[in-house]
C-alpha cells in the first residue's frame, strides 16, 4: 500500500499493474532533429481489456506522415518498481533515454538516445505535477503528467531506411493513464521557438465524472526557467475557445497573466487510442503544427513574451461546444 501511495508523487513511474481491466498507460517521448527536418514521436505503453491485453510501442514521422504501431504480449512489458525503467521485448525507456528496436524488413526502426536537461512539471506535496490537487480525485477517466517541457538529445535515429543524426536537437515527455481518453479535447505542445528555453504545453478536455461532466484544463508556459500556470484547480479561465478548419484560437487568464494562443491546424497522421482499456479509437495528430503565443502582464498590460513555436504536435478530437459547455463562467 504505501508504494502504491508514493506513485502519487512520482508520475513517471508506472501508476497501474497488469492486473487492471480496462486500463491503458502510455508515455510519450516526442523528438525535433536539430535541422528540423524531423519531427519524430515514440508512444510505449500498455492496454489492458478482456479483448486483447497487449504491450506496444508506435512511432509517428511527421517527415515520412507515418504511423507505426507495434503490438507485443504483455508479458513482455517490464518495469522497475521504484524508478522509471519500462522494457517492451527488446526496447527500454526510462528519463534518461532510449534504446528502441522494433519491427523487421522495411519497417525496422532502431534508435539509440540519450537525454540531458530534464525539466518536468513540479511535484509539489499537494499538486503532485501537472494535475495539481485534481491529482487525488478518483475516477477519473484518464490522468496526465508532463515529464519534460525541454531537453537536449544525441544519438542516432533509423526510420523508413533513414539513419537520423539527433545530437542537438530538442526533446519533449508526457504521460497518459486511466481507462479511455476524453471523448472531447484539444492537445497541443511546442518547444521550437526562436528564443531556446522556452515550451509550451496545453490540454482542454471534457471530463466525465461521476455520472456528470466538467472541462477541465491545463496549460504550462515554461519561459526563462518560470512556468507560467493556467489551470482549471489554479482557478485560471478560459476566457475565449474558438475552433475552425484551420486555426485553434484560446485566451486564457488568471489574476496576474492573460496567454493568447492561435494554433495552425494542419493535415496530420491517425494514431490508436484506448478506449475502455482498448486501443480501438483514432486520434489525428499533426508534428507540423504552429503555435503563436502572447504572454501578457494583466495589471500593467505589458508583454511578456510573443512568439511562434514551430513542430508544434496538436490534436483536436470532438467538438468546442461540448467542452464549451462545461466550462466554468
Amino acid at each position: 500500500m504505501k508504494d502504491v501511495k508514493m506513485k502519487i508523487w512520482r508520475p513517471e513511474i508506472f501508476q497501474g499493474n497488469l492486473r487492471k481491466k480496462h486500463y491503458f498507460e502510455g508515455w510519450y517521448f516526442k523528438f525535433v532533429d536539430k535541422t528540423e527536418k524531423h519531427a519524430v514521436a515514440i508512444i510505449p505503453g500498455i492496454a489492458l481489456s478482456p479483448s486483447h491485453s497487449h504491450a506496444f510501442t508506435q512511432v509517428l514521422s511527421s517527415h515520412h506522415s507515418t504511423a507505426h504501431y507495434f503490438s507485443f504480449p504483455i508479458d513482455a512489458f517490464t518495469t522497475a518498481k521504484n524508478t522509471f525503467l519500462i522494457n517492451i521485448a527488446d526496447s527500454s525507456f526510462s528519463l534518461d533515454g532510449l534504446q528502441l528496436n522494433v519491427g523487421s524488413g522495411p519497417k525496422k526502426i532502431t534508435a539509440n538516445l540519450s537525454f540531458s536537461g530534464i525539466q518536468g512539471w513540479p511535484v509539489r506535496l499537494f499538486a503532485p505535477g501537472a494535475m495539481g490537487w485534481y491529482r487525488f480525485v478518483p475516477y477519473l477517466e484518464c490522468y496526465h503528467g508532463v515529464l519534460s517541457f525541454d531537453h537536449t538529445i544525441q544519438g542516432l535515429l533509423t526510420l523508413n531506411g533513414e539513419s537520423i543524426d539527433m545530437t542537438g536537437g530538442r526533446g519533449y515527455i508526457e504521460k497518459d493513464w486511466g481507462t479511455s481518453m476524453p471523448a472531447a479535447w484539444i492537445w497541443m505542445q511546442t518547444n521550437h521557438f526562436d528564443d531556446k528555453g522556452v515550451s509550451l504545453f496545453g490540454s482542454v478536455a471534457k471530463i466525465p465524472w461521476l455520472g456528470s461532466f466538467f472541462t477541465g484544463f491545463i496549460f504550462g508556459l515554461y519561459h526563462q526557467g518560470r512556468i507560467y500556470q493556467f489551470t482549471t484547480y489554479s482557478g485560471a479561465r478560459i476566457t475565449r475557445l474558438h475552433v475552425t478548419e484551420t486555426l485553434i484560437n484560446l485566451q486564457l487568464e488568471d489574476r496576474l497573466y492573460t496567454l493568447a494562443i492561435e494554433a495552425k491546424r494542419e493535415i496530420g497522421v491517425d494514431l490508436p487510442a484506448p478506449r475502455l482499456g482498448a486501443m480501438t479509437s483514432k486520434v489525428n495528430e499533426s508534428l507540423r503544427s504552429e503555435i503563436g503565443i502572447q504572454l501578457g502582464n494583466k495589471k500593467t498590460g505589458a508583454s511578456i513574451y510573443t512568439g511562434v513555436g514551430r513542430n508544434a504536435g496538436l490534436e483536436f478530437v470532438g467538438n468546442t461546444a461540448e467542452m464549451l459547455a462545461g466550462l466554468r463562467q
